[in-house]
Parts: structure tokens; C-alpha cells; sequence
């Protein structure tokens, strides 16, 4: 069975140190969709802060291979896994450089029926990032079937929509930071995966409506998110437009992204930004 829930819950993972400085961040911005005109963004002398998703490339910085799905009792294709739901929990701001350890564990196994969702937790002095995958085909082993994450948005217009236009090469950047997956360069794999070409890394588009929220609805200010949670509900391709609907609720940033360019297809869905 390539997933045995006895083995894999609360199971250690090696744990890693990490290192990154300014040039990684900026990296990272410029992946994310920053522009020549945001100099908070790109450029050292003026950053204003660094944007918390950075958290979710830091564990894999200068990696160059592809991930593998193996771990203690988890041993899946990658062409059959695709990101289901992330959740950061910021304890304090990231700085523009730095070191710190990252400790890691399988922190739950969930049954979908169709697929299995493993939950994988990464815990730093900086933040908790909270990765599920969703396996498919490996569900049908009678175990719980998780929480539900659901994060219904009120019946009225948003307060706040953002479009976000992506580049053609946007996934060619993000990889750099770390993802060597390639389903978001080689044809033939995003073939072999079900896909028509290669598509864009749902961690970059997390981290496209992640900067999108901050410049409309936290006055710019990256340090103001204490927490970013949301499920992976489509595919988006490179060059198109995300468009990023905004809600104010009960001191939270309540989100729904979409792809402008195909009827609003849903890509990012139950999303939640918890304000300092």
C-alpha cells in the first residue's frame, strides 16, 4: 500500500537548517509578480517588508531537483499528487536575511474516498506552514476524512478585487526558488499528468493573491499577516490574469481568486487572512 497511516502520522521528518538573504527575497518577489514600479519589492534599499509566503520557498532555496513523495509510509508518484490546501501561521515577521532550523512531521492522513490528503507540518521561530497533498487514487482505507476548511464569503460584492496579470515565463522564475517539479516546464509530464501544458505552481499563485491582499487591503505592509490559509481549487496557466476578490469580515480578509481569462474559473478557494 503506498500509504500506511500507522506508519506516517506523527512521523519525524528530517529536519533542515535554512539560510536565505536579500537576493533571495527579491527573487522571490519578482516570482511572485512584483514590478519594476514597486520598489518595496525589488529593491534592497527600499523593501518595506518580505511577503510571508516567502515562507513556503524558504525550506526548499537552492534545491535543484525535483521532490519526491516519499516519506515514512508515504511512497507516491508525484505525477499523481497535486497541492491541495496551505496554511501559514506567521509567529513574527521574516527578516530580509537570516538562518533558523526547521523541524518537520506527517501531522495527519486524511481518506477523500478517490484520493488520500497527507498533511505535512514545518515548524520555524518564524512560522508554521502546514502543507496536504492530495494523492489520488490512494483514498479507500476507511480512515477520517479531515476537517472541514470550508471559508464561506458573505452574499454581497467584494470589498476589494485585484487583477493580477501573470507572465507567459512566470513559472520559468518561480521555479528557481526552489520547485523543481516538472510539471510547470515539461509538456510531456504535464501531459503524462493529466494537464494540456505545464502549469503554474499553486504556491506561486498563493503567493500572487497573498501580495495582491497586502498592497489593496493592509496598506502595503507585509508584516500585518499573522495568517494565510487557503485550498488549491484550479489550475492556472502562465500569462493568464488572476482576478482577486476581497471581503472585510469580523477583523479577517475573507478571499476568492479566480482566471479572468476563462469565465472566472475558480483557482484559489476558501482563503483566509488573519491581520495583525
Amino acid at each position: 500500500m503506498p500509504i500506511d497511516p500507522d506508519i506516517a502520522v506523527g512521523a519525524e521528518l528530517p529536519g533542515r537548517d535554512l539560510r536565505w538573504d536579500s537576493t533571495d527575497v527579491l527573487l522571490y518577489h519578482l516570482a511572485v509578480g512584483a514590478g519594476a514600479d514597486e520598489l518595496r519589492y525589488v529593491y534592497e534599499g527600499a523593501l518595506r517588508g518580505v511577503l510571508p509566503t516567502f515562507a513556503t520557498v524558504a525550506t526548499t532555496l537552492r534545491d535543484t531537483e525535483p521532490p519526491k513523495v516519499s516519506m515514512p509510509g508515504v511512497e507516491v508518484d508525484l505525477r499523481r499528487v497535486v497541492h491541495g490546501r496551505q496554511e501559514l501561521i506567521m509567529h513574527r515577521p521574516i527578516p530580509p536575511g537570516g538562518r533558523t532550523h526547521a523541524g518537520s512531521r506527517i501531522a495527519a492522513v486524511y481518506d477523500k474516498g478517490s484520493a488520500a490528503v497527507v498533511v505535512t507540518e514545518t515548524t520555524t521561530p518564524l512560522f508554521t506552514s502546514r502543507i496536504s497533498i492530495f494523492a489520488k487514487g490512494e483514498g479507500g482505507f476507511g480512515g477520517d476524512r479531515g476537517p472541514d476548511t470550508r471559508v464561506p464569503v458573505p452574499a454581497r460584492a467584494p470589498d476589494v478585487e485585484v487583477l493580477s496579470r501573470t507572465d507567459p515565463r512566470q513559472a520559468l522564475w518561480y521555479r528557481l526558488c526552489g520547485d523543481r517539479n516538472p510539471l510547470h516546464v515539461d509538456p510531456a509530464f504535464a501531459a503524462a499528468a493529466g494537464f494540456p501544458r505545464p502549469i503554474l505552481h499553486g504556491l506561486c499563485t498563493y503567493g500572487i493573491v497573498a501580495k495582491a491582499a497586502v498592497d489593496a487591503a493592509l496598506d502595503g505592509d507585509p508584516d500585518r499577516v499573522a495568517g494565510y490559509s487557503c485550498r488549491f481549487a484550479g489550475v492556472v496557466f502562465p500569462g493568464e490574469t488572476l482576478r482577486t476578490r476581497i471581503w472585510r469580515e469580523d477583523g479577517r480578509l475573507l478571499l476568492r481568486a479566480t482566471v479572468a481569462d476563462r469565465d472566472d474559473a475558480p483557482a484559489l478557494s476558501d482563503a483566509l487572512i488573519t491581520p495583525r
